[in-house]
Order: C-alpha cells, then structure tokens, then sequence
C-alpha cells in the first residue's frame, strides 16, 4: 500500500509538473502573440504614416506646379506678342508711340527679365535641395515641367535681336 500511494503520489506529481509547463508554454505562446500583434499593428502605422507623407509631398508639388504655371502663363501673357493681358489696353497706346520708344520699352523688358532670371537662379538652389529628397519620379516630372519650352526659348532670342537692334 506504501509502495502504490508512492507511485500515485509520483504520479500526480509528473502530472502537476506536467500542466505547470502546458501553462508556461501556453503563456508564452501568448506572449508571442501579443508581441507579434504589437509589432504589426507598428508597422501598420508607420506605413500609413509614411503613405500620408507622401501624399502631402505630392500635393505640395502639385500646388508648387500650379503656382509656377500660373506664373509662367501670366509672364506669357505679358510678353505676348499682344503687348499685354488685355490686347486693348496696349495696343491703342502703342501704335502712338514712336519706334524708339518701343524698343525701350523692348530693352526694359530685357534688363527685368535678366534680373528676375538671375534671382529665379538663387531660388533654384533652394528647389534642389527640395528636389533632391523627392523621389526619382516626382523629380523627374518636376525637372520636365521647370525645363524651358522651345516656345519660350524663341521669344527669348526673339526679344534679344529685338533689344539689340
């Protein structure tokens, strides 16, 4: 009888050693879990994160592109063949005007138009820097929009012999 409560006793020991490491690998088995979740629910954030930053960078260069074609538009608009915005306005004055006023008027515009290159140079500068932190598409797309149209190029050269003449 001695001999059997020993064995049932070591037995119910074996069994209580037993389910003591079930619940210790279930726990731990839990832990893992609630670590594994953690980190993805991390990495899920971090992603939208990353998502919303790119997509105000995008709608920056997007409104930066915007403003630059407004700005390129209204340029144009001035130095149109017209003479100005409103074709009425100039074009009733001019033809009073004698020729050499007219090419001072040319000439001006030249010299401003010189000036206002040269500080469009200094910000360039800046926009790289910015440029350089975009990603190759964006700096792509951005580089083909800020490039000189062969249209502009033209009224350039066309300005310049005007001046000089």
């Amino acid at each position: 009888a001695a001999k059997e409560t020993q064995i049932l006793e070591k037995e119910r020991k074996a069994k209580l050693q037993y389910e003591k490491q079930l619940e210790e690998r279930q726990r731990k088995l839990k832990e893992m879990k609630q670590k594994e979740e953690q980190r993805r629910a991390a990495v899920e954030e971090k992603r939208k994160q990353k998502i919303e930053e790119e997509k105000e960078r995008y709608e920056a260069v997007l409104h930066r592109t915007l403003e630059r074609n407004q700005r390129l538009e209204t340029r144009q608009k001035r130095w149109s063949w017209g003479g100005s915005v409103t074709p009425d306005s100039e074009g009733k004055t001019a033809s009073k005007r004698s020729p050499s006023t007219a090419n001072l008027k040319q000439a001006e515009g030249a010299v401003s138009k010189g000036l206002s290159s040269s500080s469009a140079a200094l910000s360039n500068a800046s926009d790289r820097t910015r440029r350089s932190q975009l990603s190759p598409l964006d700096s792509s797309v951005i580089s083909r929009l800020l490039a000189p149209t062969q249209a502009s190029l033209a009224r350039s050269k066309s300005a310049a012999t005007l001046s000089a003449d």
